[in-house]
């Protein structure tokens, strides 16, 4: 019998990746619900391509266009927060939570059920509410696996050992399009040239995160939840190649790598084979002996001053994380619609997080979260409405 799988975020590359591999074992995985964000058209045709029972939209304004797109079809809809979070809690066996952005928390949140394993792509759930979310999962027996690629290699190469035995995890970082630009250059990028990533095709978010190396600091406020160590035992190393993407040094000076290639289908491969590990393609499989000679250098944070911020956040801890995400997520925003150039998305984060850090409360659950996000947000809004960081 197939396990069923709800999609949250199946229109995005992590959801592609995922209804790749659901479609290479039709024997074992069906996807049943699916999630997406405002294009109803698109979640329409994945609705219909992948046989769902259901689908929901989270922009409540595309709900007349969903319905109207899946007349017929005998697939029930919805659209809105409720219908999201709905879904998030529909019966199956395992949940993909890939919507990006702080506005995965809640449907994360809700999609932790007993016996359930929730495959976690969505990063700012735990960078929000770390804490809250683990107690959640722990107290309802649901399992977490981590779909970023290099949690899951850390995952992998942790096995049965316990987190004791742990001296220090690496995530590696391909260093993005900005690897080698100088200080100079990278400050007059445009979105253009920030949205070439050299490795990966990923939403826009993610991959000026990549850019600005914002994105690693993010997983390592993750990493930090997701395998309950401490901020001092997280490192990042610039790996170009992203064959190994992730390290774990043991106690006992031994060092293990997660290696694969550079390819989300992989770690989506093995959170959906929780019953056993799935078959993949030839083209998938690692030949060493093919790569390029494989490099390793230290992130550099006076050219990448976001990573320098999340490392801050992370060993401040409290709301600093939760701060800093939702003020970055706005200074994407800001910078991919021409309002501020490159330098300017730090420059807000960090104006954001000196302003706010010390006079908001950790988070003790999902609507404290919640709460830090929405202020953090205004906050930010108020700094570009001040025309601080505007292009000049």
């Amino acid at each position: 019998m197939s396990r069923l799988v709800t999609l949250l975020g199946a229109t995005g590359s992590i959801g592609r990746s995922t209804r790749a591999v659901v479609a290479e074992n039709p024997e074992r995985l069906k996807i049943d619900v699916v999630v997406g964000g405002r294009d109803a058209a698109a979640l329409a045709r994945v609705a219909v391509e992948t046989g769902a029972r259901f689908a929901a939209l989270a922009d409540q304004a595309g709900g007349a266009a969903l319905a109207e797109a899946l007349a017929g079809t005998g697939i029930k809809c919805g659209a809105g927060r409720s219908a999201v979070l709905d879904a998030a809690a529909m019966p199956s066996d395992i949940v993909v939570s890939a919507i990006s952005g702080a506005a995965g928390l809640e449907a994360t949140f809700a999609a932790l059920v007993a016996g359930r394993v929730i495959a976690l792509a969505n990063k700012e759930s735990l960078v929000c509410a770390g804490a809250a979310v683990m107690a959640r999962a722990h107290q309802v027996g649901a399992r977490i696996l981590p779909l970023d690629s290099e949690h899951n290699a850390l995952f992998q190469v942790l096995g049965a050992e316990p987190i004791a035995s742990v001296s220090k995890m690496t995530l590696t970082a391909s260093g993005g399009p900005f690897r080698t630009w100088p200080a100079e250059r990278i400050a007059a990028a445009t979105p253009e040239q920030a949205l070439a990533h050299p490795n990966y095709a990923m939403g826009a978010k993610i991959t000026i995160d990549s850019a600005s190396m914002m994105n690693k600091g993010l997983e390592l406020i993750e990493a930090r939840f997701l395998f309950g160590v401490e901020a001092d035992q997280l490192d990042v190393l610039v790996h170009p190649q992203q064959i190994v993407h992730g390290l774990v040094t043991f106690r006992d000076g031994s060092v293990s790598a997660g290696m694969a290639v550079p390819d989300m289908r992989i770690a989506a491969a093995h959170c959906l084979g929780v019953d056993g590990r799935l078959d993949a393609p030839a083209s998938r499989f690692l030949d060493l002996a093919m790569t390029a000679p494989l490099s390793f250098e230290r992130p550099d944070l006076v050219r990448f001053p976001a990573l320098r911020l999340a490392l801050a956040a992370l060993a401040a801890s409290g709301a600093a994380p939760a701060i800093l995400n939702a003020a970055n997520e706005i200074a994407v925003e800001a910078f991919l619609a021409g309002r501020i150039g490159f330098p300017g998305i730090p420059a807000l984060v960090e104006a954001t997080c000196e302003a706010l850090a010390s006079g908001l409360a950790a988070p003790e659950d999902i609507a404290g979260a919640l709460a830090v996000d929405h202020e953090a947000r205004n906050h930010a809004r108020l700094l570009l409405s001040q025309g601080r960081f505007a292009v000049t």
